[in-house]
Protein backbone atom coordinates (compact mmCIF):
# COMPACT_ATOMS: atom_id res chain seq x y z
CA UNK A 1 0.00 0.00 0.00
CA UNK A 2 1.17 3.55 -1.16
CA UNK A 3 1.85 5.85 1.41
CA UNK A 4 -1.45 7.72 -0.41
CA UNK A 5 -3.44 4.87 0.97
CA UNK A 6 -2.20 4.58 4.51
CA UNK A 7 -4.14 7.79 5.75
CA UNK A 8 -7.72 8.32 4.66
CA UNK A 9 -8.94 9.65 1.31
CA UNK A 10 -9.61 13.17 1.42
CA UNK A 11 -12.02 14.16 -1.82
CA UNK A 12 -13.26 17.59 -2.73
CA UNK A 13 -16.81 18.04 -3.17
CA UNK A 14 -17.75 20.66 -5.19
CA UNK A 15 -21.76 21.27 -5.47
CA UNK A 16 -21.64 23.71 -8.96
CA UNK A 17 -25.07 24.91 -9.56
CA UNK A 18 -28.37 24.01 -10.79
CA UNK A 19 -28.75 20.22 -10.07
CA UNK A 20 -25.20 20.26 -8.96
CA UNK A 21 -25.71 20.25 -5.18
CA UNK A 22 -28.38 16.68 -5.90
CA UNK A 23 -26.93 14.90 -7.99
CA UNK A 24 -23.24 15.17 -5.78
CA UNK A 25 -25.00 14.74 -2.63
CA UNK A 26 -26.28 11.47 -4.33
CA UNK A 27 -23.25 10.84 -5.68
CA UNK A 28 -21.60 10.88 -2.05
CA UNK A 29 -24.33 8.70 -0.95
CA UNK A 30 -23.26 6.15 -3.04
CA UNK A 31 -19.40 5.78 -2.80
CA UNK A 32 -19.84 5.92 1.02
CA UNK A 33 -22.06 3.02 0.50
CA UNK A 34 -19.59 1.17 -1.98
CA UNK A 35 -16.51 2.01 0.07
CA UNK A 36 -17.92 0.74 3.10
CA UNK A 37 -19.15 -2.61 1.29
CA UNK A 38 -15.95 -2.88 -0.36
CA UNK A 39 -14.34 -2.89 2.84
CA UNK A 40 -11.82 0.47 2.33
CA UNK A 41 -11.54 3.34 4.77
CA UNK A 42 -14.68 5.65 5.19
CA UNK A 43 -13.53 8.54 2.65
CA UNK A 44 -12.52 12.57 4.27
CA UNK A 45 -14.81 14.88 2.17
CA UNK A 46 -13.49 18.44 1.56
CA UNK A 47 -16.97 20.35 0.40
CA UNK A 48 -15.86 23.67 -1.33
CA UNK A 49 -17.34 26.53 -3.05
CA UNK A 50 -17.82 26.91 -6.69
CA UNK A 51 -20.29 28.88 -8.98
CA UNK A 52 -23.41 31.26 -7.67
CA UNK A 53 -22.80 30.20 -4.26
CA UNK A 54 -19.22 31.23 -4.40
CA UNK A 55 -19.95 34.57 -6.31
CA UNK A 56 -22.38 35.19 -3.33
CA UNK A 57 -19.43 34.15 -0.57
CA UNK A 58 -16.21 35.57 -1.89
CA UNK A 59 -17.01 37.40 -5.25
CA UNK A 60 -15.30 35.32 -7.79
CA UNK A 61 -17.40 31.68 -9.41
CA UNK A 62 -14.05 29.42 -8.57
CA UNK A 63 -12.65 31.47 -5.65
CA UNK A 64 -8.60 31.05 -4.81
CA UNK A 65 -9.26 29.35 -1.73
CA UNK A 66 -11.28 26.50 -3.16
CA UNK A 67 -8.00 26.41 -5.91
CA UNK A 68 -6.05 26.37 -3.27
CA UNK A 69 -7.61 23.09 -1.28
CA UNK A 70 -7.26 21.15 -4.43
CA UNK A 71 -3.85 20.80 -4.43
CA UNK A 72 -4.77 19.02 -0.85
CA UNK A 73 -6.79 16.62 -1.71
CA UNK A 74 -6.33 13.54 -3.60
CA UNK A 75 -9.02 14.04 -5.82
CA UNK A 76 -12.25 15.54 -6.43
CA UNK A 77 -16.02 15.49 -7.32
CA UNK A 78 -17.35 18.54 -9.70
CA UNK A 79 -20.95 19.13 -9.99
CA UNK A 80 -22.51 21.09 -13.27
CA UNK A 81 -22.32 24.62 -13.06
CA UNK A 82 -24.63 27.48 -15.31
CA UNK A 83 -21.35 30.47 -16.16
CA UNK A 84 -24.47 31.78 -18.78
CA UNK A 85 -26.49 32.45 -15.30
CA UNK A 86 -23.66 34.42 -13.31
CA UNK A 87 -23.70 38.08 -13.14
CA UNK A 88 -22.14 40.02 -16.12
CA UNK A 89 -18.89 40.57 -14.60
CA UNK A 90 -18.37 36.98 -14.28
CA UNK A 91 -19.77 35.58 -17.65
CA UNK A 92 -16.85 36.43 -19.95
CA UNK A 93 -14.24 34.98 -17.13
CA UNK A 94 -13.09 31.05 -18.55
CA UNK A 95 -15.63 28.71 -17.14
CA UNK A 96 -14.91 27.02 -13.91
CA UNK A 97 -14.64 23.70 -15.15
CA UNK A 98 -12.03 24.63 -18.02
CA UNK A 99 -10.20 26.88 -15.46
CA UNK A 100 -9.50 23.73 -13.07
CA UNK A 101 -8.25 21.42 -16.14
CA UNK A 102 -6.16 24.08 -17.06
CA UNK A 103 -4.44 24.77 -13.81
CA UNK A 104 -4.16 21.34 -12.95
CA UNK A 105 -2.81 19.61 -16.15
CA UNK A 106 -5.72 17.51 -16.83
CA UNK A 107 -5.00 16.56 -20.31
CA UNK A 108 -6.92 13.41 -21.14
CA UNK A 109 -10.82 13.75 -20.97
CA UNK A 110 -12.28 10.01 -20.25
CA UNK A 111 -15.68 9.63 -21.69
CA UNK A 112 -17.53 6.15 -21.88
CA UNK A 113 -20.47 5.61 -23.77
CA UNK A 114 -22.25 2.11 -22.75
CA UNK A 115 -26.23 0.89 -22.91
CA UNK A 116 -27.54 -0.47 -20.16
CA UNK A 117 -30.40 -3.30 -19.78
CA UNK A 118 -33.82 -1.73 -19.02
CA UNK A 119 -33.08 1.57 -20.68
CA UNK A 120 -34.01 2.58 -23.90
CA UNK A 121 -30.87 3.38 -26.32
CA UNK A 122 -31.01 4.28 -29.88
CA UNK A 123 -27.58 2.45 -29.81
CA UNK A 124 -28.10 -1.03 -27.82
CA UNK A 125 -24.79 -2.28 -28.62
CA UNK A 126 -22.83 0.74 -28.22
CA UNK A 127 -20.27 0.21 -25.81
CA UNK A 128 -17.17 2.31 -26.53
CA UNK A 129 -14.72 4.97 -24.99
CA UNK A 130 -13.72 8.58 -26.40
CA UNK A 131 -10.54 10.12 -25.02
CA UNK A 132 -10.39 12.96 -25.92
CA UNK A 133 -7.44 15.45 -26.00
CA UNK A 134 -8.50 18.59 -22.93
CA UNK A 135 -5.56 20.80 -23.08
CA UNK A 136 -5.74 22.49 -26.52
CA UNK A 137 -6.91 22.02 -30.30
CA UNK A 138 -10.21 24.19 -30.97
CA UNK A 139 -11.00 25.69 -27.34
CA UNK A 140 -9.70 28.42 -26.87
CA UNK A 141 -10.42 29.08 -23.16
CA UNK A 142 -7.42 26.70 -22.59
CA UNK A 143 -5.08 26.41 -25.54
CA UNK A 144 -3.17 29.64 -24.42
CA UNK A 145 -0.48 30.55 -21.85
CA UNK A 146 -1.79 33.44 -21.13
CA UNK A 147 -4.94 34.98 -22.74
CA UNK A 148 -7.60 33.52 -25.08
CA UNK A 149 -7.22 31.60 -28.36
CA UNK A 150 -10.28 33.64 -29.56
CA UNK A 151 -9.71 37.33 -30.73
CA UNK A 152 -11.61 39.81 -32.42
CA UNK A 153 -9.78 42.26 -34.41
CA UNK A 154 -12.34 44.45 -35.72
CA UNK A 155 -16.08 44.69 -35.10
CA UNK A 156 -16.95 42.89 -37.65
CA UNK A 157 -14.15 39.70 -37.65
CA UNK A 158 -14.23 37.43 -35.60
CA UNK A 159 -10.62 34.86 -34.80
CA UNK A 160 -10.13 31.69 -33.75
CA UNK A 161 -6.62 29.60 -32.92
CA UNK A 162 -6.29 26.11 -32.81
CA UNK A 163 -3.36 24.26 -31.14
CA UNK A 164 -1.57 20.97 -31.56
CA UNK A 165 1.46 19.97 -29.96
CA UNK A 166 3.46 17.14 -30.44
CA UNK A 167 3.44 16.84 -26.74
CA UNK A 168 -0.13 16.53 -26.10
CA UNK A 169 -0.67 14.69 -28.99
CA UNK A 170 1.61 11.89 -27.76
CA UNK A 171 0.42 11.63 -24.03
CA UNK A 172 -3.13 11.20 -25.13
CA UNK A 173 -2.17 8.63 -28.09
CA UNK A 174 -0.16 7.11 -25.01
CA UNK A 175 -3.80 7.02 -22.61
CA UNK A 176 -5.94 5.95 -25.46
CA UNK A 177 -3.62 2.93 -26.75
CA UNK A 178 -3.41 1.64 -23.06
CA UNK A 179 -7.03 1.84 -22.39
CA UNK A 180 -7.92 0.18 -25.54
CA UNK A 181 -5.08 -2.51 -24.60
CA UNK A 182 -7.38 -3.21 -21.74
CA UNK A 183 -10.71 -2.91 -23.35
CA UNK A 184 -11.22 -4.72 -26.97
CA UNK A 185 -7.89 -3.60 -28.41
CA UNK A 186 -9.72 -1.61 -31.38
CA UNK A 187 -8.51 2.03 -31.81
CA UNK A 188 -10.10 5.27 -34.11
CA UNK A 189 -7.98 8.02 -34.39
CA UNK A 190 -10.62 10.42 -35.19
CA UNK A 191 -9.48 13.95 -37.23
CA UNK A 192 -10.03 15.98 -40.08
CA UNK A 193 -7.52 16.13 -41.81
CA UNK A 194 -8.42 16.63 -44.97
CA UNK A 195 -9.15 20.17 -44.41
CA UNK A 196 -6.97 20.54 -41.95
CA UNK A 197 -3.60 19.33 -42.97
CA UNK A 198 -1.31 20.63 -40.48
CA UNK A 199 -2.75 20.65 -37.20
CA UNK A 200 -5.32 17.59 -38.03
CA UNK A 201 -2.41 15.65 -39.78
CA UNK A 202 -0.24 16.25 -37.33
CA UNK A 203 -2.44 14.50 -34.55
CA UNK A 204 -3.05 11.93 -36.95
CA UNK A 205 -0.02 11.08 -37.47
CA UNK A 206 1.92 11.38 -34.00
CA UNK A 207 -1.40 8.88 -33.04
CA UNK A 208 0.25 6.49 -35.51
CA UNK A 209 3.76 7.01 -34.63
CA UNK A 210 2.46 5.68 -30.96
CA UNK A 211 0.74 2.82 -32.13
CA UNK A 212 4.07 1.17 -32.93
CA UNK A 213 4.48 0.50 -28.88
CA UNK A 214 1.46 -1.19 -28.54
CA UNK A 215 1.21 -4.14 -31.88
CA UNK A 216 -1.70 -5.44 -30.33
CA UNK A 217 -4.12 -2.57 -30.66
CA UNK A 218 -5.76 -2.76 -34.20
CA UNK A 219 -5.53 1.35 -35.29
CA UNK A 220 -7.77 2.80 -37.94
CA UNK A 221 -8.26 6.67 -38.82
CA UNK A 222 -11.56 8.35 -39.67
CA UNK A 223 -12.85 12.17 -40.26
CA UNK A 224 -14.58 13.31 -37.65
CA UNK A 225 -17.62 13.65 -39.55
CA UNK A 226 -17.63 10.18 -40.71
CA UNK A 227 -17.72 9.10 -37.06
CA UNK A 228 -20.54 10.89 -36.54
CA UNK A 229 -22.47 9.57 -38.95
CA UNK A 230 -20.88 5.81 -38.20
CA UNK A 231 -21.71 6.41 -34.51
CA UNK A 232 -25.40 6.35 -35.49
CA UNK A 233 -25.65 4.02 -38.05
CA UNK A 234 -23.11 1.68 -36.48
CA UNK A 235 -22.08 2.38 -32.83
CA UNK A 236 -20.83 -0.80 -31.73
CA UNK A 237 -18.57 -0.95 -34.30
CA UNK A 238 -16.07 1.35 -32.59
CA UNK A 239 -14.12 0.31 -28.91
CA UNK A 240 -11.53 3.27 -27.93
CA UNK A 241 -11.80 6.72 -30.36
CA UNK A 242 -9.15 9.34 -29.41
CA UNK A 243 -9.49 12.63 -30.95
CA UNK A 244 -8.87 16.79 -30.01
CA UNK A 245 -10.95 18.54 -27.45
CA UNK A 246 -13.63 19.94 -29.40
CA UNK A 247 -14.15 16.56 -31.69
CA UNK A 248 -14.17 14.79 -28.49
CA UNK A 249 -16.67 17.00 -27.01
CA UNK A 250 -19.29 16.84 -29.47
CA UNK A 251 -18.92 13.01 -30.50
CA UNK A 252 -19.08 11.86 -26.29
CA UNK A 253 -22.56 14.12 -26.80
CA UNK A 254 -23.59 12.18 -29.59
CA UNK A 255 -22.60 8.86 -28.09
CA UNK A 256 -24.32 9.61 -24.80
CA UNK A 257 -27.31 10.29 -26.42
CA UNK A 258 -27.21 7.31 -28.36
CA UNK A 259 -26.73 5.18 -24.72
CA UNK A 260 -29.93 6.45 -23.62
CA UNK A 261 -29.55 10.22 -22.07
CA UNK A 262 -26.90 12.73 -21.31
CA UNK A 263 -27.96 11.09 -17.95
CA UNK A 264 -25.80 8.49 -18.25
CA UNK A 265 -22.96 10.63 -19.79
CA UNK A 266 -19.94 10.04 -17.20
CA UNK A 267 -16.38 11.69 -17.92
CA UNK A 268 -13.26 11.39 -16.09
CA UNK A 269 -10.43 14.67 -16.07
CA UNK A 270 -6.92 13.54 -15.37
CA UNK A 271 -2.88 13.90 -15.86
CA UNK A 272 -0.85 11.37 -14.37
CA UNK A 273 -1.04 13.10 -10.59
CA UNK A 274 -4.42 14.52 -10.34
CA UNK A 275 -7.59 13.66 -11.19
CA UNK A 276 -11.65 15.38 -11.32
CA UNK A 277 -14.77 13.09 -11.54
CA UNK A 278 -17.00 15.43 -13.56
CA UNK A 279 -20.29 14.63 -15.45
CA UNK A 280 -21.06 15.33 -19.07
CA UNK A 281 -24.22 17.30 -18.38
CA UNK A 282 -25.14 21.00 -17.72
CA UNK A 283 -26.92 22.36 -14.51
CA UNK A 284 -30.27 21.88 -15.89
CA UNK A 285 -31.44 24.86 -13.66
CA UNK A 286 -35.81 24.63 -14.56
CA UNK A 287 -35.64 21.07 -12.70
CA UNK A 288 -33.17 22.13 -9.91
CA UNK A 289 -34.26 21.49 -6.57
CA UNK A 290 -37.18 18.95 -7.87
CA UNK A 291 -35.36 15.93 -7.26
CA UNK A 292 -36.05 15.07 -10.37
CA UNK A 293 -32.31 14.76 -11.98
CA UNK A 294 -30.68 12.00 -13.57
CA UNK A 295 -27.87 11.30 -10.42
CA UNK A 296 -26.37 8.23 -12.87
CA UNK A 297 -23.60 9.63 -14.91
CA UNK A 298 -22.13 11.88 -12.05
CA UNK A 299 -21.85 8.35 -9.77
CA UNK A 300 -20.62 6.62 -13.02
CA UNK A 301 -17.95 8.88 -12.77
CA UNK A 302 -17.07 8.85 -9.76
CA UNK A 303 -16.99 5.37 -10.24
CA UNK A 304 -14.07 6.12 -12.45
CA UNK A 305 -12.52 8.42 -10.31
CA UNK A 306 -12.30 5.63 -7.07
CA UNK A 307 -10.74 2.88 -9.83
CA UNK A 308 -8.02 5.82 -11.06
CA UNK A 309 -7.39 6.61 -6.96
CA UNK A 310 -7.17 2.70 -6.73
CA UNK A 311 -4.69 1.82 -9.56
CA UNK A 312 -2.79 4.91 -8.74
CA UNK A 313 -2.19 3.90 -5.39
CA UNK A 314 -2.40 0.15 -6.04
CA UNK A 315 -5.60 -0.22 -3.88
CA UNK A 316 -7.47 -2.80 -4.77
CA UNK A 317 -10.54 -2.11 -2.20
CA UNK A 318 -11.16 0.91 -4.69
CA UNK A 319 -11.20 -0.44 -7.88
CA UNK A 320 -13.75 -2.88 -5.71
CA UNK A 321 -15.54 0.17 -4.82
CA UNK A 322 -16.03 1.17 -8.07
CA UNK A 323 -17.08 -1.95 -9.45
CA UNK A 324 -19.65 -2.25 -6.93
CA UNK A 325 -21.03 0.96 -8.46
CA UNK A 326 -21.23 0.24 -11.50
CA UNK A 327 -22.77 -2.78 -10.92
CA UNK A 328 -25.37 -1.51 -9.00
CA UNK A 329 -26.58 1.07 -11.22
CA UNK A 330 -26.11 -1.20 -13.95
CA UNK A 331 -28.61 -3.33 -11.90
CA UNK A 332 -31.16 -1.28 -10.77
CA UNK A 333 -31.94 -0.06 -14.47
CA UNK A 334 -32.41 -3.71 -15.22
CA UNK A 335 -34.97 -3.53 -12.70
CA UNK A 336 -36.80 -1.26 -14.24
CA UNK A 337 -35.89 1.68 -11.84
CA UNK A 338 -35.11 5.00 -13.63
CA UNK A 339 -35.68 9.00 -13.80
CA UNK A 340 -37.70 10.82 -15.90
CA UNK A 341 -35.41 11.62 -18.38
CA UNK A 342 -34.83 8.22 -19.51
CA UNK A 343 -39.31 7.24 -19.00
CA UNK A 344 -38.87 6.48 -15.69
CA UNK A 345 -41.02 7.80 -12.23
CA UNK A 346 -38.19 7.33 -9.85
CA UNK A 347 -36.41 10.50 -8.09
CA UNK A 348 -33.13 11.26 -7.52
CA UNK A 349 -33.06 10.55 -4.30
CA UNK A 350 -35.45 7.42 -4.91
CA UNK A 351 -33.23 6.03 -7.20
CA UNK A 352 -29.87 6.64 -5.21
CA UNK A 353 -31.56 4.35 -2.65
CA UNK A 354 -32.07 1.94 -5.33
CA UNK A 355 -27.97 1.77 -5.94
CA UNK A 356 -27.32 2.02 -2.32
CA UNK A 357 -29.00 -1.10 -1.93
CA UNK A 358 -27.75 -2.77 -4.54
CA UNK A 359 -24.17 -1.50 -3.49
CA UNK A 360 -23.96 -4.43 -1.15
CA UNK A 361 -25.08 -7.19 -3.10
CA UNK A 362 -22.31 -9.69 -4.36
Amino acid sequence: MSAATESTLRLGLIDGDGIGPEVVRATRQVVDEAVSAAGAAPIEWVPLPMGHRAIEEHGDPLPEPTLTALDSVDAWILGPHDNASYPAEHRTAVAPGGAIRKRFGLYANIRPARAFAGVRAMAPEIDLVIVRENSEGFYADRNMFAGSGEFRPTEDVAMMVGVVTRQACERIAHEAFRLASSRRKRLTIVHKANVLPMTMGLFRDICYEIAHAYPGVEVTDEHVDATAAHLVRAAADYDVLVTENLFGDILSDLAGELSGSLGLAASLNCSATHAMAQAVHGAAPTIAGHNRANPAALQLSAAMLLRWLGTRDSESTLRHAAERVERAIAATFEAGIATADLGGLASTSEFTEQVCARVHRR
